[in-house]
């Protein structure tokens, strides 16, 4: 799930797609302290230095000079890094993301915007820990489009704690967030839910209350499959065997009534219809529907 704390940064941090070579200056992420206070060491640049190493990179591609940028930069990192600690994975991870992200910013780089590589370092580096942070914080993901994962991490920093947000502090977060009431609502059940094994932890006598209990689905497997197919073919043939027992009017009758669809789609005729065919009362094409459905009920429980 997290990337091992003893991944190294020596040797050449390597970007996901196109690796770039620094020289080996980084001690390991391994003892974290000490990476912590080597990076702190390392000297800052001043701006005419900056825009040189970035120009001897995109002219040349000069990757001593790209690696002079990065690590010039990595306290940036560390120190970025830092205001996710909330979130429960290792700051060392946090930090080699961190990492990928500015070697980002300074393949990108651009001295000639009129901007320091650490304005423009800071998007991407945060960029990289937000990417990594929704991978891992849970094994589902709690937000996936552009505008949710906005809105996870500044509903995240707003609540600063709080078990849960009461209806007026939802309507103030909705407001300052610029986003509709249920999708704080929903982000906020998102963010304190928990991920559930669908398979029972242990041998407490707790596996019909895991999930895999409720949520298997026999209905496809064979045995089921022929039981409903035979209770299927019964109930059709018994209930052909019903009708075949009514005189010609009830069994006409019971059809048009309940096994009859008209073109609109809706149910059988109606009593009234059936008594002005037979020329008799509504209430007596009723009391022949009743007479015929009791004879076929009789039939049907035989039948079973």
């Amino acid at each position: 799930m997290a990337r091992s704390n003893a991944l190294a940064v020596s040797g050449g941090l390597a970007l996901r797609s196109q690796a770039l070579a620094f020289p080996a200056q980084v001690p390991s992420l391994g003892n974290l302290e000490s990476y912590i206070a080597a990076v702190n060491r390392m000297p800052m640049l001043s701006l005419d230095e900056e825009r040189q190493l970035a120009r001897a990179w995109r002219q040349r591609e000069d990757r001593e000079a790209a690696g002079k940028l990065v690590m010039s930069h990595l306290r940036v990192v560390v120190s970025v890094a830092r205001h996710y600690l909330g979130y429960g994975l290792p700051h060392a991870d946090l930090i080699q993301e961190g990492n990928i992200g500015l070697m980002k910013a300074v393949r990108r780089f651009d001295p000639e915007q009129g901007v320091r590589l650490v304005s423009y370092a800071l998007h991407w580096i945060k960029a990289e820990i937000h990417e990594y942070i929704l991978r891992n914080w849970r094994l589902v993901k709690v937000a996936t489009t552009k505008a949710q994962r906005k809105l996870f991490f500044n509903l995240r920093s707003l609540k600063q704690g709080l078990e849960g947000f009461h209806d007026a502090e939802i309507d103030a977060v909705a407001a300052k967030l610029q986003v509709k009431r249920g999708e704080v609502i929903e982000m906020e059940q998102r963010m304190g839910g928990s991920d559930v094994s669908l398979q029972p932890g242990g041998d407490d006598g707790a596996e019909s209350f895991a999930p895999i209990a409720y949520l298997s689905d026999s209905s496809h497997e064979p045995e089921a499959v022929l039981e409903a197919r035979g209770r299927e073919r019964m109930q059709v043939e018994g209930l052909e065997q019903a009708l075949q027992g009514l005189d010609e009017r009830s069994r006409r009758i019971v059809e048009q009534r309940w096994l009859a669809v008209n073109d609109d789609g809706s149910g059988g005729r109606t009593l009234h219809d059936l008594a002005a065919e037979y020329g008799v009362s509504a209430e007596r094409i009723r009391q022949i529907e009743v007479q015929a459905m009791k004879k076929m009920r009789k039939s049907l429980a035989a039948y079973a």
